[in-house]
């Protein structure tokens, strides 16, 4: 069925297109097929993915891929929600850290070798212990999905999906923070950045960064109130109104420079 999918969407993608993501993160999509609530994911205490779905979701991407390669040039490839998962150094916790951590992130990251990009989608990290996952602690700074602030999430993905992927060319294709402080979305994306250019320099294959969101949007766990957007609108007359950060970020893009966090 995913194939006759792709067939039909064929025509949309086959001029003008460079890049296609096949399905968007497959490790949530699983997780989400476990049949837990929604409301932790991406955060502390994951829901168990059902495998089953993830071998079938892999299955698909795979058929998707023979159908995109009818198309001279055009790239194709998955999105990875990546967590940047680690080991609070207590006992025992590396090896719980594989446990809960390769089917949930790795095993996606894996499955990716060979494909012509893998898009990484970061933005936080949960600390694991012996026992399992480690809700953040109360002394560190949070954003409004309740996630720790965390802007080296993107560099931190990238370096995991290039060493399990055998080094796939990486695209973030999601990064951002939900917050009503807009100097803090500021300061997060400067910080993925600075992070994003390390890697680069390292010898990481980056094709490009997408910032989430342009609008704040509608989240499906946690409705409105976590507000990612660059721009801000009215929901009862649609007005939009341009953050700070909006104006930031678009000087970055026509510099294709980083600049200090507060040069608006």
């Amino acid at each position: 069925m995913f194939t006759r999918y792709t067939e039909a969407a064929l025509p949309v993608v086959q001029d003008g297109v460079r890049y296609v993501c096949t399905i968007n993160e497959p490790n949530i999509a699983a997780m989400l097929a476990g049949g837990e609530d929604a409301a932790n994911l991406v955060a502390y205490g994951l829901p168990n993915p059902d495998l089953g779905v993830a071998d079938a979701l892999l299955a698909s991407h795979r058929r998707s891929r023979d159908v995109l390669s009818q198309v001279s040039g055009l790239q194709s490839g998955w999105t990875v929600a990546t967590q940047a998962f680690r080991a609070n150094g207590d006992p025992g916790s590396e090896e719980m850290l594989r446990e809960y951590g390769y089917p949930r992130d790795d095993w996606y990251l894996e499955a990716a070798a060979g494909d012509d990009f893998l898009g990484v989608q970061a933005y936080t990290r949960t600390f694991i212990g012996p026992s399992g996952p480690l809700p953040v602690a109360d002394d560190v700074e949070t954003t409004l999905t309740g996630w720790e602030f965390y802007p080296e999430a993107s560099a931190d993905g990238l370096r995991s999906a290039w060493a399990l992927s055998g080094g796939v060319p990486l695209m973030i294709t999601e990064n951002g923070i939900a917050t009503a402080d807009d100097t803090r979305r500021i300061a997060s994306t400067q910080g993925a950045l600075e992070g994003i250019h390390r890697c680069i320099e390292d010898g990481i294959q980056v094709l490009g960064y997408q910032h989430w969101s342009l609008l704040d949007n509608y989240e499906w766990a946690s409705g409105f109130r976590p507000t990612f957007g660059l721009v801000a609108w009215d929901r009862e007359t649609f007005e939009r109104t341009p953050k700070p950060s909006a104006r930031w970020y678009g000087g970055v893009a026509q510099a294709n420079a980083l600049w200090h966090p507060y040069s608006i």
